[in-house]
């Protein structure tokens, strides 16, 4: 059973999507990566398209779910992903420490533009 997942953009501590992950992990979560490319979805969130054979690393943080919850928590970001443009896909992925995690992949459908860092916070800034 996998208990952990990685976020990379809107579910990290600061940003706005925090507070629904926050109420169901435990601790404060491990900086981690994943193998692929991050990209800006202009829409105020990112895309990430986890790629094994990527070169490119996708940076975030891992947290343990809370196993009372788990399930709970699950449901909810299903919910919560699946209503944004692109639609989100939970996927099972392998941090560079080894850990399973859950985490939510790019769909399809939107104009993307790479983010070179694979860091949210350090995206350049889109001119309109």
């Amino acid at each position: 059973m996998i208990t952990e997942l990685f976020v990379y953009g809107t579910l990290l501590p600061g940003d706005v999507r925090w507070p629904l992950l926050e109420q169901f992990v435990t601790g404060e979560g491990h900086p981690d990566e994943v193998t692929g490319l991050l990209y800006d979805t202009g829409l105020d969130y990112p895309a990430a398209i986890f790629d094994e054979s990527s070169t490119s690393l996708i940076y975030g943080r891992r947290y343990t779910l809370r196993l009372e919850s788990i399930d709970e928590a699950l449901r909810k970001l299903d919910i919560e992903e699946d209503t944004v443009d692109g639609l989100y896909t939970r996927v099972e992925v392998t941090t560079r420490s080894g850990a399973p995690c859950w985490a939510y992949a790019y769909g399809t459908g939107l104009d993307l533009t790479p983010i070179p860092s694979g860091n949210w916070f350090d995206r350049p800034t889109r001119t309109a």
